[in-house]
C-alpha cells in the first residue's frame, strides 16, 4: 500500500508492479487514492496500454530481470519520456530514481533506473525509429492474435484505428438524467465552475456530455442531488433495443454498477417500480444500491443471484422484457479498461462462450410468452456475440432473433458494444 511521503510516481510504479507479479485489478487501488489520482491513473493506465512497447525496452536495455517494482518503474519512466507530450524530463527520472531506492538492493536497483532512463531520453529519435520497424503487435501494444481476428473482421485499416483508439485515454462522459435537471440549467451550472463540457454526437434522446480531462466528478454541482449518471453512450444501445415500458415486469440480470438499470428505470418514468437489478457479486452491491439511490430510484428491487440459475433467487417469477449484460472478454473498451487486452485468449474466450450460453439458456426460461430479451455485451468478437446467439436460437425454436445492433468504437466514438433481441413466441 501506498505511505505517506510517496511521490506519485512510485504509487503508480506498485500498483503496476502488482499487476505484474499478480495480475491485480488496478482499478482497486486507484479508486482509493487521494493524492494526485489524476496523475497516478495516467501513468498507470498508459503504461498498461503501452505494455508491449515497455516490455520491448526492457529487453532493449536490462540485461538482467529486475525486481517487479523496479520493473514498474521502469514501466512508469519510459511511458513519461516516450508518451507523455509534457514532462519535467528530470522530474521524471529524479523521482523514478528515488522511488527505486526504497526497496532491497536499493541503491543498486537506482543505478540500473538512472541509467537506462537517461538512455532512454537520449535515445529517443533512435527508439521510435525502431519501434516503428516491429510488428504491430509491438507497435500498437495488442496481443497478436487479437489483431489478427479483428483484421479479418474489420480490415486493416479499421483495426488501426480501432488500435489506435484503444491507446488513447477515455474520456468521462455524463448522461443528463432529464427526469431531474433540465440541461440548459446543468450546463449552465458546470460553467459557473469553469467547466466546459462538449455535447457528444451520439446525443438524440439521452444528452451525454463530454468533460474535460482532470475534472473530479464527485466535486460536480447536482452529484448529490443525482442530476447525472457517468455512463458511455454505448450503454444505450441495449436499453434503446429492450424499449422497457411503464407498467412492465423487467429483469436485469447482471445489472452491478447499474447504469443500464438507471436507464431503463428513467424510460419507465418511475421511481423503478417493476424493475429486478440482480447481481452476483456481494462486493459490487454497494456501488449499485448508491447509485440507484443517488439518482432517486430507490423503487428498484436489489438481489445476489446467478444469472446461471436465476430460479434459486426469482423462484417461478416471471418477466416481460430481461436484459442480459453478460461478462464478456471487454474487447470493445479496451480504452477504459487499460488491462484488459492482456487477459484475451482463446482459452478465455471459450470459458466465457460457455458462461455466456448458460446464463442466456437460464434467464430466457424466465421470460413470459411473447416476452423479449436483450442478449449484450462490451466485447467485438462474432463468438462471444453474432456467432453465439445465432447457435444458441437454432438451439431453441421457442425464441427467434428480432434483430442485431453493434457499434464500433472509431466509427461510434463510443465504446464498442453489441446487442441482440430475442423474442420468445
Amino acid at each position: 500500500m501506498a505511505r505517506a511521503g510517496m511521490n506519485s510516481r512510485l504509487i503508480a510504479a506498485q500498483i503496476l508492479a502488482d499487476w505484474l507479479e499478480n495480475g491485480d485489478f488496478p482499478e482497486r487501488r486507484l479508486a482509493s487514492l487521494k493524492r494526485d489520482r489524476g496523475f497516478v491513473m495516467e501513468l498507470v493506465h498508459g503504461s498498461l496500454r503501452q505494455q508491449a512497447v515497455m516490455v520491448w525496452l526492457e529487453k532493449r536495455w536490462v540485461k538482467r530481470t529486475p525486481s517487479v517494482l523496479t520493473r514498474g518503474i521502469l514501466h512508469v519512466g519510459f511511458y513519461q519520456l516516450l508518451f507523455l507530450d509534457e514532462v519535467e524530463v528530470y522530474a521524471a527520472i529524479n523521482e523514478c530514481v528515488e522511488g527505486a531506492k526504497c526497496q532491497p538492493n536499493g541503491l543498486g536497483a537506482a543505478k540500473l533506473v538512472n541509467g537506462v532512463l537517461r538512455r532512454c531520453d537520449r535515445e529517443r529519435a533512435a527508439v521510435q525509429d525502431a519501434l516503428a520497424k516491429e510488428p504491430e503487435s509491438i507497435r500498437f501494444s495488442h496481443p497478436a492474435d487479437l489483431l489478427t481476428g479483428w483484421n479479418a473482421a474489420y480490415g486493416v485499416e479499421q483495426t488501426r484505428a480501432l488500435a489506435a483508439w484503444n491507446n488513447c485515454p477515455a474520456e468521462t462522459i455524463l448522461r443528463v438524467e432529464q427526469s431531474r435537471v433540465e440541461v440548459d440549467s446543468f450546463i449552465d451550472a458546470l460553467r459557473i465552475m469553469n467547466i466546459e463540457p462538449l455535447l457528444h454526437p451520439s446525443s438524440e434522446r439521452e444528452v451525454f456530455l463530454v468533460l474535460p480531462r482532470g475534472v473530479s466528478v464527485a466535486s460536480l454541482p447536482g452529484y448529490e442531488e443525482g442530476w447525472f449518471a457517468v455512463q458511455d453512450p454505448a450503454t444505450a444501445l441495449s436499453v434503446d433495443l429492450l424499449a422497457p415500458r411503464g407498467g412492465e415486469q423487467v429483469l436485469d440480470a447482471c445489472a452491478a454498477p447499474g447504469g443500464k438499470t438507471i436507464l431503463m428505470a428513467s424510460r419507465m418514468q418511475q421511481a423503478g417500480d417493476g424493475i429486478v437489478a440482480m447481481e452476483l457479486h456481494e462486493d459490487r452491491l454497494p456501488k449499485l444500491e448508491v447509485n440507484l439511490r443517488r439518482l432517486g430510484f430507490e423503487g428498484v428491487e436489489i438481489v445476489q443471484g446467478d444469472a446461471r440459475t436465476p430460479q434459486e433467487v426469482l423462484g417461478d417469477r416471471d418477466f416481460d422484457a430481461i436484459l442480459l449484460d453478460v461478462p464478456c472478454s471487454n474487447s470493445g473498451v479496451l480504452r477504459r479498461r487499460s488491462d484488459a487486452r492482456w487477459r484475451i485468449d482463446i482459452d478465455r474466450l471459450k470459458t466465457l462462450n460457455i458462461l455466456q450460453f448458460e446464463i442466456l439458456t437460464a434467464c430466457a426460461m424466465r421470460l413470459r410468452s411473447g416476452g423479449r430479451l436483450v442478449y449484450s455485451t462490451c466485447s467485438l468478437e462474432a463468438c462471444e456475440n453474432e456467432v453465439l446467439v445465432s447457435q444458441w436460437v437454432a438451439a431453441h425454436p421457442d425464441f427467434k432473433l428480432d434483430r442485431e445492433v453493434k457499434a464500433f468504437p472509431p466509427e461510434a466514438q463510443t465504446d464498442g458494444a453489441f446487442a441482440a433481441l430475442i423474442r420468445r413466441r
